[in-house]
């Protein structure tokens, strides 16, 4: 990617960011779809842009501000209050889409390795298409999101342990225990060392300030890359631990627009890699992932919202929530897609599949999200009092 090809796309996407929310809408989808016409693939009428180190990173910096807003809104209060729904939640929703997954995973590929990167793959909702969309419609303090970043978090974990199996390194068991041995590490610091921490970065004029921020929030997503895991999970503790310092609202202030430019960006590097032209053939695989996508988040959410506590409406909203597929299911792919265990006729549509999948289920999560509310009153409606006398 050059500069000029840079400068076009970020007018783009500011372009079709500016229509969407003339419309009500998030802009995931329209980014989406502005890689999939300008990337390599099918259609080629405007074809521009070619995957690259470039892309990849600017997806990978996009990826950890989204997952970094994320760790900001969960603080560690709001972890400890949210345990049990990640137990409890993240366990529903793994049983329930789990099986799902690989129903579909064993109808394409048999009982075999492609089959279960495809279980996974739908099994896995986005972390930062959910967190883009509940910052949108200003879902952080709705009493169901807890739920949600809760399940999330429990995804996160459990594809640590995928990633590890499907890129096919190491011990997977050694790699989920780095995974909770991380997460334990970064709420003991967010615990002990936050006043030490609150104290340097105040102390700071403030461009050394910003400098140290990035300096913390990327070492933190590298060090998860380096003990094997995903730079979304060092970058979201990495948000938690500063969430708990007086300087969290500068933060958030300070780094909103690096955000919003480099998410774009991610969405849009995600829509390089969708082929339209590969439809034909996993049309009836794609299908069934996002019937069973709309089936089994909705309904495990719903199941998770009630275990929880919570009303009919709210438990609607959390499964409405977790629908969009996204940064994870593409990784997945790609992996498989270097595996030498899976054939390669199997990675190609893995591939395909993978860039459609996150296409339609971004859409329609994301106009669940938006419209969820509205649904849920006329699903559910009030009870009536009886008229006395």
């Amino acid at each position: 990617m050059t500069l000029a090809q840079l400068s076009i796309t970020v007018a783009l996407l500011a372009g079709l960011g500016l229509v969407a929310s003339r419309f009500g809408l998030s802009a995931i989808p329209a980014y989406l779809l502005a890689g999939l016409l300008l990337g390599p693939n099918e259609p080629r009428a405007l074809s521009l842009i070619r995957p690259s180190e470039v892309t990849h990173f600017l997806a990978e910096i996009g990826l950890v501000f989204l997952l970094f807003f994320l760790g900001l809104e969960f603080t560690l209060g709001r972890l400890a209050r949210s345990r049990r729904h990640a137990v409890l939640g993240g366990a529903i929703d793994l049983v329930v889409n789990g099986a799902l997954g690989l129903v579909v995973g064993v109808a394409a590929f048999g009982l075999s390795f492609g089959g279960l990167v495809l279980a996974a793959a739908i099994y896995v909702s986005s972390s930062a298409i959910t967190v883009k969309g509940l910052i949108d419609f200003r879902r952080l303090a709705d009493d169901e999101t807890d739920l949600v970043l809760a399940i999330l978090v429990a995804e996160d974990l459990a594809i640590a342990l995928v990633l590890g199996f499907v890129a096919g390194g190491g011990n997977t068991l050694v790699l989920f225990a780095e995974a909770i041995a991380f997460v334990a590490a970064a709420l003991a610091v967010s615990k002990w060392l936050a006043r030490p921490l609150d104290r340097v970065l105040d102390w700071l004029p403030r461009e050394f300030f910003l400098l140290a921020v990035f300096s913390f929030v990327f070492g933190a997503a590298a060090l998860a890359q380096r003990v094997g895991l995903s730079e979304a999970i060092g970058a979201l503790m990495a948000g938690v631990v500063l969430s708990e310092t007086s300087v969290r609202a500068e933060i958030e202030e300070r780094f909103f627009s690096f955000r919003d430019v480099f998410a774009a960006l991610f969405f849009f590097v995600f829509g390089l890699s969708i082929d339209v032209g590969a439809l034909g053939s996993v049309a009836w695989m794609l299908i069934a992932a996002v019937i069973a996508a709309l089936v089994g988040k909705l309904g495990a959410g719903y199941v998770a919202g009630l275990v929880g506590g919570l009303s009919r409406r709210q438990s609607f909203n959390v499964g409405a929530a977790l629908v969009a597929h996204g940064e994870f299911t593409i990784i997945l792919a790609q992996l498989a897609s270097e595996n030498d265990r899976i054939p390669g006729p199997t990675q190609t549509k893995l591939v395909a599949f993978a860039g459609l999948y996150v296409l339609v289920t971004a859409t329609i999560g994301i106009a669940l999200m938006k419209e969820s509310k509205v649904i849920g009153r006329r699903l559910f409606r009030a009870p009536r009092l009886a008229l006395e006398g």
